[in-house]
């Protein structure tokens, strides 16, 4: 029996994750939450063997918490569920550690099928992401800017973008104002922008964000 933990801000796609995984008798759904923080709170008290996590949710994303998911229980397998084409952050989120990335396009047996392969503490990788995965190695100097940031400086970014002040991004990520400034001027510097304006445009134009 496979232990599974479900992460989406919204209750009716929580609530169909559930019913449809229900069917399969080797799933075992045995907790859900509703945002980054919740799920960090779900991974404490439950023996969740496989996440299947959304990204965009209020609060702490589901890029937030994933770092910090990681750290509390290295073992568990995390699946990314996401409206956002695989295109645009797969590559980042399984090297930051997830263990599969599914668009929420996908057949529903496809998420049954990546979470088998997790719980066998494998990688779930579509034939879209191992393609994406074959062009970073041979034209690695063509990668988007945004794929040089690191995990911090990806995470900053995205709120920056989406308009969140130095003071938001500081408590959402424990962090200092200061040290977001620093991350702020450092990727900056990397993507060769000038202003949160920029970095806004930047995202929208690469669909990173709504």
């Amino acid at each position: 029996m496979i232990n599974v933990g479900i992460v989406d801000d919204h209750a009716i796609v929580r609530s169909g994750l559930r019913q449809f995984l229900s069917e399969h008798v080797d799933l075992r759904v045995v907790g859900e939450a509703a945002n980054g923080r919740e799920a960090i709170d779900l991974v404490h008290q439950q023996d969740i063997q496989v996440l299947v996590m959304d990204l965009a949710m209020p609060g702490r994303s589901g890029i937030d918490v994933l770092a910090q998911l990681r750290a509390k229980a290295p073992h568990m397998g995390i699946l990314v569920l996401s409206g956002y084409p695989e295109e645009h952050y797969a590559i980042s989120l399984i090297r930051q550690g997830a263990s599969g990335y599914l668009n929420k396009e996908c057949e529903p047996e496809t998420i049954v099928e990546a979470i088998r392969t997790i719980a066998q503490g494998r990688r779930y990788v579509t034939p879209a992401v191992a393609d994406l995965l074959a062009q970073q190695l041979h034209r690695k100097e063509d990668a988007p800017v945004h794929e040089q940031l690191s995990e911090r400086e990806f995470q900053v970014f995205l709120k920056l973008a989406r308009g969140e002040t130095a003071g938001d991004i500081a408590q959402a990520l424990s962090l200092s104002v200061k040290t977001v400034s620093t991350y702020r001027t450092r990727l900056l510097e990397k993507m060769g922008l000038s202003t949160n304006s920029d970095l806004t445009y930047y995202a929208l134009k690469n669909r990173l964000i709504d």
